[in-house]
């Protein structure tokens, strides 16, 4: 039985309107929220869409009153996704204390450990679930789908997208976590929702999964050199080699002087939507 969109609320916003859903989720086994963006022109027409990943500690408001993406948004026609970070109210205690573990810390992946594997699904929610119901429910043009995201949400960006070349056009991400099987942010979130064998993370490592030869799907990555994390979670240089080895072709850009905040996402989101855009009109 398909699940039941309800509307939680409506706003209006630049030239469009950002609404707020939750539904039952299977892949969860609990309700998840979501926020759309509908630029003006998805009331005459369907449009093509950009799902937005967060990163983490967010939910799915932050990149929606923060980034200004709307503008840009309205200006080439799609329509912008944003999924919460993680399961909610799940009764598990683990998932309380950390920032970087549990709620807010989904991380994209499909847990397979106990407490997390009945909850923590987020791979197969946005792939088995949101999507569809989103395609279902809104005036998306077939076929036109990208994702980007930010920090752990621009893991997830490009881990959906490199495993899934048949339903994305495109990727892009921000500060992205770019080989989670080699940082310390990985070692402590794979082994909890993973287990403690390594090859078991390599689904979900961005670099592993383009030297098995993932398709060539146009991808962009924004980095700030100031970033906080750059060096020992984010290792970017590590994303480069991967992409040369494979001949893999990435387009990167090291800003001077920006850091891991949503500052730097607001200052190139509209560089990356009218990235995407170029490759949904194809």
């Amino acid at each position: 039985m398909a699940a039941q969109l309800e509307t939680l609320a409506s706003f209006n916003s630049f030239k469009g309107i950002v609404s707020y859903y939750s539904h039952a989720s299977a892949a969860t086994n609990c309700e998840m929220t979501f926020a759309v963006y509908l630029p003006a022109q998805a009331k005459q027409e369907s449009v093509s869409a950009i799902v937005w990943l967060s990163g983490l500690t967010c939910n799915h408001e932050n990149f929606i009153t923060k980034a200004g993406a709307q503008h840009y948004a309205d200006e080439h026609g799609v329509m912008l996704i944003m999924p919460d970070t993680s399961p909610r109210n799940v009764n598990i205690p683990a998932a309380e204390p950390d920032y970087d573990l549990g709620y807010g810390a989904g991380f994209y992946v499909d847990a397979t450990q106990v407490p997390w594997a009945k909850n923590f699904n987020m791979y197969g929610y946005i792939i088995d679930e949101l999507i569809p119901l989103c395609q279902r429910e809104l005036p998306i043009k077939p076929g036109k789908v990208g994702i980007m995201g930010h920090s752990m949400g621009g893991h997830g960006a490009m881990v959906l997208g490199l495993r899934n070349p048949a339903l994305f056009s495109s990727i892009s991400a921000f500060s992205p976590i770019c080989a989670p099987s080699q940082v310390p942010w990985g070692d402590k979130i794979f082994t909890a929702y993973l287990g403690a064998e390594r090859k078991d993370w390599l689904a979900y490592d961005s670099c592993d999964l383009i030297a098995k030869g993932a398709e060539h799907l146009p991808l962009r990555v924004e980095q700030g050199d100031a970033d906080q994390f750059l060096n020992e979670q984010l290792q970017p240089e590590l994303l480069q080699k991967a992409c040369e080895s494979e001949n893999y072709p990435l387009d990167y850009h090291l800003r001077r002087g920006f850091d891991h905040s949503y500052y730097f996402i607001a200052s190139f989101i509209g560089e990356h939507i009218a990235f995407h855009a170029k490759h949904l009109t194809r």
